[in-house]
């Protein structure tokens, strides 16, 4: 009887046992292919993001205009790689009733920091580097504040299309979208403010948010 016993635990036991081995298998081919996974992930070139800013702050410059703009360029995913930024070009076309208008030329003339004059209650911006390819990962986001300058040409009342466009590795380009408004109060406010005057635009405002007129737009706070 005993040995009839054992003869019968014999066979569930070698299927446990190459239960086992297949399920072992199993794991070991899912960790591997995880893995892999992971690994080609790693070596994917970082998705860079640009996020616009709220705020954009325009002046006059000798006979041309010059702009402050402050976007975020980031990744959210993590990579061996990195992005480097090789150039970034700021875009203004006059549309509408205003589309025969002379088309700025701006260039990425420096980087500027923000300094708060007390005395004056007044932003004014410092130089804080030359035009040049910047590094973006994801442990190291970038907001730097891009002056864009046009030497000879300054705004009209009317609506722009606008974009930011960011040369990345490889010819590859990163275009965001936006529009500007002007109307005839804040160009005349510009014109009148003197070459130290800086003038802000909104796309978050509340009272113009709710429009879809000025969807999109940066507009003039005053306006």
């Amino acid at each position: 009887m005993v040995d009839s016993a054992e003869g019968a635990t014999m066979p569930a036991r070698s299927r446990f046992d190459a239960v086992h081995k297949w399920v072992a298998t199993g794991a070991a081919v899912a960790a591997l292919i995880i893995s892999l996974y992971n690994l080609a992930e790693l070596q994917k070139k970082p998705k860079i993001d640009v996020t616009l800013p709220h705020l954009m702050r325009i002046g006059p410059r000798d006979k041309g205009t010059l702009i402050y703009f402050q976007p975020t360029v980031a990744t959210r995913f993590k990579t061996q790689d990195i992005e480097v930024i090789q150039n970034v070009l700021f875009r203004l076309t006059p549309i509408g009733s205003i589309s025969y208008a002379k088309r700025p030329k701006f260039y990425w003339s420096e980087n500027a920091t923000a300094k708060f004059d007390f005395a004056s209650q007044q932003i004014n911006y410092d130089w804080a580097g030359d035009p040049a390819p910047f590094i973006v990962s994801q442990d190291k986001p970038q907001q730097p504040t891009f002056m864009f300058l046009d030497d000879s040409w300054s705004f009209q009342p009317g609506r722009y299309d606008g974009s930011l466009q960011l040369s990345l590795t490889g010819n590859r380009k990163l275009t965001k979208k936006f529009c500007l408004i002007m109307s005839k109060e804040a160009v005349d406010e510009i014109r009148s403010g003197g070459q130290r005057g800086l003038y802000f635009f909104r796309n978050d405002l509340p009272k113009f948010t709710s429009s879809r007129k000025y969807s999109g737009c940066y507009v003039r706070e005053t306006d």
